[in-house]
């Protein structure tokens, strides 16, 4: 079926959920009802779709389809152009989604944090998605735009003040306020559930190019913040920043998809920014010992259904006066092998995990429609490029500068 003959330009597959109502509320905002793009929402409550379209004023084309019918799916995918999913975690609740996208040639959004899974969709349809001209762009919220499309803003600017890309950059997040959700604490809680069934998934998890193109998923050694550090070029005491096990993984998958532009002993990590002297050391050591003694605690069965207990539930998230006050401050540091230096600022205007998160998403699913990218799982940065900075600046509150 030609794309310009489907019945939707798009399908939110995941309304219902915690973000995906977000997300509905700002395409409504940015797009209106169907009479432009068409758009249509989807999820596996018909209730629950008449509740959300009449709480957001959607109004667009209800789907009930469940993320394990494979052949509902495949009729959804088989009516639309492009899936945005919301439904996580993604390792229980994505597979079949994936493969229903990449056996129809269609394209595909989503906002998952979940690596392991993500290699499995790679090695696992890649070729298909070839074949059939399905485009996958994995990690298009918090997790992991603004590491992904901070480094290729700074890189640009550094072929053009320089001439050359630089060879290292260092992530630091100095600011950022938001709550917790229970859809991001279940994916971490389930990472965690595959690991201790297969313990192998723990060199998948530590590998900084896990998701690199096969046959390129090995390379020079990696910074991986665990304890304090005083990093120079940040002028700052260093502790861990629990996404950094994800985001540098997509950008290995970008630095590999561009065949290693940025030079074969391009080096990349980040971490929190805590401040220098002894008041960030002090910070850097306690946040460090937190963090650590929390992820020992979920890595372990009994404590980890124990902390469940405690945490938000799937469903649960920041209330809307939390988004809208919530943002984030994000530095760059890189150098060249000459030895000259950049640092970029990245900003959001809302929550990180949500508010801003949902306008990410969708402004990839507009910026990917337009993309000339051709078959295949991508990141944001190379499907999406020039423009999706274009894009994120204009709608979706975030800033790329240089200092």
């Amino acid at each position: 079926m030609a794309r310009n003959s489907r019945t939707h330009d798009v399908v939110l597959f995941g309304a219902t959920s915690f973000v995906g109502q977000i997300l509905t509320d700002y395409m409504v905002q940015r797009h209106g009802g169907s009479d432009g793009l068409k758009w249509a929402i989807a999820g596996r409550s018909a209730e629950k779709l008449s509740s959300v379209a009449s709480q957001t004023g959607a109004d667009v084309e209800h789907l009930v389809v469940d993320a394990d019918d494979a052949a509902g799916l495949a009729e959804m995918c088989a009516h639309t152009n492009l899936v945005i999913s919301t439904v996580g975690p993604y390792a229980l609740y994505g597979s079949k989604l994936v493969a229903a996208v990449a056996e129809a040639g269609i394209d595909y959004v989503d906002l998952t944090g979940e690596p392991q899974w993500m290699q499995r969709m790679i090695d696992r349809y890649q070729d298909r998605a070839v074949e059939t001209g399905a485009r996958v762009v994995h990690a298009c919220g918090f997790d992991s735009v603004p590491s992904d499309m901070g480094v290729w803003f700074l890189q640009r600017e550094s072929e053009e003040r320089f001439g050359v890309p630089c060879t290292s950059i260092s992530l630091g997040v100095k600011a950022m306020k938001g709550g917790a959700s229970g859809g991001t604490v279940a994916s971490m809680m389930n990472m965690m559930e595959e690991v201790a069934a297969d313990p192998s998934l723990r060199k998948v998890l530590a590998n900084p190019y896990a998701l690199a193109e096969k046959g390129d998923r090995e390379g020079p050694a990696q910074p991986n913040v665990t304890l304090p550090v005083y990093d120079e070029g940040h002028e700052s005491w260093l502790a861990p920043f629990v996404m950094a096990g994800t985001n540098t993984r997509v950008v290995f998958r970008t630095h590999s998809l561009l065949d290693h532009e940025w030079g074969s002993d391009f080096t990349y990590g980040e971490a929190m920014l805590m401040g220098d002297g002894l008041a960030g050391r002090a910070k850097a050591t306690a946040f460090a010992g937190g963090m650590g003694g929390f992820m020992s605690a979920a890595a372990i069965g009994p404590t980890r259904s124990f902390m469940s207990r405690f945490l938000p539930e799937p469903g649960e998230g920041p209330s809307p006066e939390a988004q809208e006050n919530g943002f984030y401050d994000i530095r760059l540091h890189g150098s060249t092998d000459a030895g000259d230096e950049l640092i970029v600022k990245v900003t959001g205007d809302r929550d990180p995990g949500y508010g801003s998160t949902a306008k990410i998403l969708a402004e990839a699913a507009v910026t990917l429609m337009d993309s000339e990218a051709t078959g295949g799982f991508w990141t944001p940065a190379t499907a999406l490029g020039d423009a999706y900075l274009d894009a994120l600046v204009e709608h979706a509150g975030l800033t790329f500068e240089v200092l």
